[in-house]
């Protein structure tokens, strides 16, 4: 079983083929469509309101797509830490940092007494592309040498060059003479 296009292509070659053998050639059929009809089996014309059917439909997809990615990485909480010990009180001094890793071996956390007496701690990692910051005192500010960024020591906030997010916090406390990273703020 054929289709009438099938069977519509069949014909014209067969009528090309029977001109040739009896050297008749239409000008309007030329040699050509005996080797390329214009037609051929499973060829299916797409129609303008297909294709947008289709564009629409491919977009919404995406759409759905994005739309459930945000969704799963809000219902993702952040690795909020144990509870762990840094260091004792008394050994860390005013305008001085100490280096530690926090909430797992990987991330590296960097803990600042301020020229006050506060205590911050913060993500060593620079929000502009992950390169270690560190507290420079006598310009009171966190630094980023890969591209210049600097960071405000009290709250982390970005003041200067490309980071635009501040140096992510994790919550401190003392305990009985010892200072304790409590978990990383989200």
């Amino acid at each position: 079983m054929s289709t009438p296009e099938e069977r519509r292509a069949a014909e014209a070659a067969n009528r090309a083929k029977e001109r040739r053998r009896e050297g008749l050639y239409a000008e309007s059929e030329p040699f050509w469509k005996e080797e390329f009809p214009l037609t051929s089996a499973g060829e299916e014309y797409v129609q303008r309101r297909e294709f947008t059917r289709y564009l629409l439909g491919a977009s919404a997809a995406f759409a759905v797509g994005a739309v459930g990615a945000a969704a799963w990485a809000n219902l993702q909480s952040a690795n909020e830490g144990e509870p762990q010990a840094i260091i004792a009180d008394d050994r860390i001094a005013p305008s001085s940092e100490y280096l530690f890793n926090y909430p797992t071996d990987k991330d590296p956390a960097l803990l600042i007494r301020l020229p006050d007496g506060e205590l911050r701690a913060f993500s060593q990692k620079c929000t502009h592309l992950g390169c270690v910051v560190y507290y420079q005192p006598e310009h009171e500010r966190i630094f980023c040498p890969c591209h210049h960024g600097v960071f405000e020591p009290s709250t982390g906030d970005a003041t200067a060059g490309p980071p635009e997010r501040p140096l992510q916090k994790i919550d401190i406390e003392v305990r009985d003479g010892m200072i304790w990273a409590k978990g990383v703020q989200i």
